[in-house]
């Protein structure tokens, strides 16, 4: 006798993404379920908590969870919580339209910089008709830091442009056309353009510091699409000014929103973007997401879960 697979309860729990937006594509994906919304934890008998920026207490309600599913990439303000329950799986949400988008980003910072598209636009506040020199992508090398799905699609999109592409990675990887090291170091002497996509964590964190930027050749550019952490801002400040650096194209920062007060609206060698340079798309996520849920029900391992002693 057949019997109907378990109904399972699900939390949206996010103070930044909007639930209605992600309830049209799921309940249709999974019929089966029920959908709560916090701070409706149905008495604290949820299996599945999917969470961005969650409100604080929320795990405390959750005695019976079988797994925390991200919507985002970056799980560092999930790790962030003490009332994380260590032994439930936490799973990073890798979703395919997002890791475009970001190859999409990392590649229009690169052509801004390559083809000096900054200058000409500093150059035209100024009334000022001036040609630069033209170099070909195969003069340029990119460095990616941090070579998972992210920086794995954006080399492969990168290399397809004539770009050279090296990358940096705590763990060896291989990557066809990219030269990976473990060697920080060694990926920032040779690379004019330098793109952070690391996960945030105790040991990345200010990684992009004056050492590191003094390394790169002079003249180069920095893209941070990951966590603002990252970057050490008086010393990129200094780099700029020093002329270490052309440019520095920065999606994230330690405070967001970016205080209206920040110099670095204003400073000639930033551009800023709010924090956009990938977001969660439900359409493409939506799948992944219940695919892990799925198995959840048949009892087999989530996908992308999460290191606890790593941090992502």
């Amino acid at each position: 006798m057949l019997t109907s697979p378990a109904a399972l309860n699900l939390l949206f729990a996010s103070t930044k993404e909007d639930p209605q937006r992600w309830r049209r594509l799921l309940e249709p994906a999974l019929p089966q379920d029920r959908l709560f919304a916090w701070p409706d934890v149905n008495g604290g008998d949820i299996d599945v908590a999917l969470v961005a920026t969650h409100p604080q207490g929320t795990f405390a309600q959750l005695p019976r969870l079988k797994l925390i599913q991200s919507l985002w990439m970056g799980v560092e303000n999930i790790l962030a919580d003490t009332e994380v329950p260590r032994g439930v799986p936490l799973a990073r949400l890798i979703d395919p339209g997002m890791v475009h988008a970001m190859a999409e980003t990392v590649i229009a910072s690169v052509l801004d910089w390559h083809r000096q598209r900054h200058v000409y636009r500093a150059q035209q506040r100024a009334r000022l008709w001036k040609w630069q020199t033209q170099l070909l992508p195969s003069d340029r090398t990119v460095g990616l830091l941090g070579l998972g799905e992210l920086g794995s699609y954006a080399a492969a999109r990168l290399l397809a442009l004539g770009f050279k592409v090296c990358g940096w990675s705590r763990r060896p990887r291989t990557i066809d056309g990219v030269h990976c090291s473990t060697d920080l170091d060694e990926i920032l002497s040779q690379s004019q353009a330098v793109v952070c996509l690391l996960p945030l964590t105790a040991q990345t964190r200010g990684v992009l510091n004056a050492r590191a930027l003094a390394r790169m050749p002079r003249g180069g550019c920095i893209i941070n699409v990951a966590r603002g952490a990252h970057l050490v801002m008086p010393d990129l400040i200094a780099a700029l000014d020093s002329g270490q650096l052309a440019h520095a194209y920065l999606d994230v920062f330690e405070t967001e929103p970016l205080p209206a007060d920040s110099p670095l609206w204003a400073h000639p060698g930033i551009t800023v973007t709010p924090h956009i340079a990938a977001l969660t798309e439900p359409r493409t996520a939506v799948p992944k997401i219940v695919e892990n849920i799925e198995r959840v029900r048949r009892g087999e391992v989530p996908l992308n879960l999460v290191d606890f002693s790593a941090g992502y």
